[in-house]
């Protein structure tokens, strides 16, 4: 027997109508290319995007085409999110930190039709136009007075502005199955080509759903939402479509991600929450430390941060409790999962524990939401108890994650039960807060025991001196590999090798002391943020250990 119920299907359509209809007023405030600041509400921006779609249709662009962007955090990407969407064809955010030949490669493998950029990728796309192989026209995303002079070739450039002002609003969303392709994104390609994940209209509002629960992030119509996590970056983490679904004010920073900026647009835009990688975190410290006049405690009134992308430091946490009054809710994810995998929230009986004992919890990434299947295995595939001490490989389902890439690349990526094999490395204890502990890559393997580097690297950034840290595996001839902690020092601060390795004995199992640390200007990462920990294996693949002729 079926139930009664009505048969509507889950559309993004639907997110930005009901945030109009009910939340209409709400701001959507953007620091525009151009310079000045923008203050849009969701009443107009329904309407732009229905703009869009008519200019879209009249493009030729036709349900299921894949229209490319290349552009920041603003009002104009957030209407290509609706308008492109909506109309039944597929958003294709491009990641403008791609080296230029990955950004070829995935626009051509995903056969844009068209391609919105900002102005700051005008150069970009005077480059790569000729390599361009589907592109029909390239689209500046500002005015006329603002068009930038370059090169497309034979291709077409249009004007935005001028694309929405020959259209009406006067736009239908269409009906359609919920399982119809919704955006398109692909992962950064550490390893061979960058691979497309198709999400659906289906995935993407219940994924909002869970971003609203309160055991999820919590978002909600009191919040005003600095968005930092770039829209580029597995749809700014959902956070855009559950702002529409819960009618929350969205601050959206462009361009300028500098710790000056960020302050700026927190304190001015009143907002309470907010949600980026810790790169970002640490300019926004660094410019707070350099400053020691500004109100800090009048000026910054955030409550929640969601952190992500990369482990949040321990010290990272501890400072947005000491110095702000916020939480950091540590989540995890992946663009294969939309992204939410896992929140850190505490629980009740978390409440009375000592501040100490709640950073312990907090420094974990969290616990599986509603919707997101959890289980750590052995490389034979054997699930491990979930004791908060067994290693294993971390596997996911669920109705947002992955069943397979765009166009097939990399073949069946599933297991017998629908798991995704994250590639990452982690224990889940009694209580269902899983833990990261490395990649499976990059996990270290010393006398056949495993060496977590982001606890290491976690403990390392600690100490007051140290503005970044990495941790690989070099050979060792008696233990196999040995951690090497690499660092980048804070300006103006000074640290040796020694004191470093003493400041980890008290922080860090005696084993899994770093055999050596080289101090070093700066580190490589992916185009998403996260270490680039192949380049440094490559870079310090013949270092001799201090601890070598020992052992030889």
């Amino acid at each position: 027997m079926l139930g009664l119920m009505q048969d509507r299907a889950l559309l993004i359509s639907d997110l930005i109508e009901y945030a109009a209809l009910y939340h209409g007023d709400t701001e959507v405030v953007s620091r525009s290319i151009e310079g000045p600041i923008h203050r849009t509400n969701y009443r107009e921006l329904r309407q732009r995007s229905k703009q869009l779609a008519n200019a879209l249709t009249a493009l030729g662009v036709k349900f299921g085409d894949r229209v490319g962007t290349l552009a920041w955090n603003g009002y104009r990407h957030m209407e290509l999110y609706y308008g492109i969407s909506g109309m039944g064809a597929v958003l294709h955010t491009i990641n403008p930190r791609l080296f230029p030949e990955q950004i070829t490669y995935i626009a051509n493998h995903a056969e844009d039709q068209f391609l919105f950029f900002d102005l700051t990728f005008a150069p970009l796309i005077e480059k790569l136009a000729p390599t361009m192989k589907t592109v029909k026209a390239f689209v500046a995303m500002t005015d006329r007075a603002h068009m930038p002079k370059i090169n497309t070739g034979s291709v077409d450039l249009l004007c935005y502005e001028d694309l929405i002002d020959s259209h009406s609003a006067d736009f239908e969303w269409p009906q359609f199955d919920e399982k119809t392709a919704s955006s398109l994104c692909y992962t950064s390609g550490t390893t061979g080509n960058p691979k497309g994940v198709l999400y659906s209209h289906r995935s993407t509002v219940l994924h909002s759903f869970c971003v609203c629960s309160r055991d999820g992030l919590g978002l909600s119509s009191a919040d005003s939402a600095l968005i930092i996590v770039p829209l580029f970056h597995a749809n700014a983490w959902g956070i855009p479509y559950a702002a529409a679904m819960c009618g929350a004010k969205l601050v959206l920073p462009g361009a300028q991600l500098d710790g000056k900026s960020v302050y700026e647009l927190t304190r001015d835009e009143k907002c309470n929450f907010s949600a980026g990688v810790p790169t970002v975190w640490l300019m926004f410290f660094g410019y707070v430390d350099q400053n020691p006049h500004l109100d800090v405690k009048k000026d910054i009134v955030l409550e929640r941060l969601v952190i992500g992308g990369s482990a949040a430091p321990r010290a990272m946490i501890e400072r947005f409790h000491n110095d702000f009054g916020a939480y950091v809710v540590h989540a995890w994810g992946m663009t294969e999962m939309s992204p939410l995998g896992t929140t850190g929230n505490l629980l009740k009986r978390h409440a009375d524990l000592p501040i100490e004992k709640r950073f312990d919890i907090q420094q974990k990434q969290g616990r599986a939401v509603f919707g997101v299947d959890m289980k750590i295995t052995d490389d034979q595939g054997k699930e491990l108890p979930r004791d908060g001490h067994a290693f294993g490989n971390l596997k996911v389902r669920g109705p947002w994650i992955t069943k397979g890439y765009f166009k097939g690349e990399g073949g069946q990526v599933l297991d017998e039960q629908g798991y995704f094999d994250t590639g990452d490395v982690a224990t889940l204890d009694p209580e269902g807060y899983m833990q990261i502990t490395d990649r499976s890559k990059d996990v270290i393997k010393s006398g056949g025991e495993w060496i977590s580097s982001i606890d290491v690297e976690n403990a390392a950034v600690g100490h007051p001196a140290v503005q970044e840290a990495a941790v690989i595996g070099v050979f060792h001839a008696k233990w196999q590999e040995r951690p090497l902690l690499i660092v980048i020092k804070k300006p103006g601060q000074d640290v040796t090798g020694p004191e470093l390795i003493k400041f980890l004995e008290s922080r860090i199992a005696k084993w899994w002391l770093p055999d050596d640390v080289v101090f070093v200007d700066e580190l490589p990462h992916t185009a998403t943020g996260k270490l680039l920990k192949t380049k440094l294996r490559e870079q310090f693949k013949d270092h001799k250990l201090p601890t070598a002729d020992a052992a030889e």
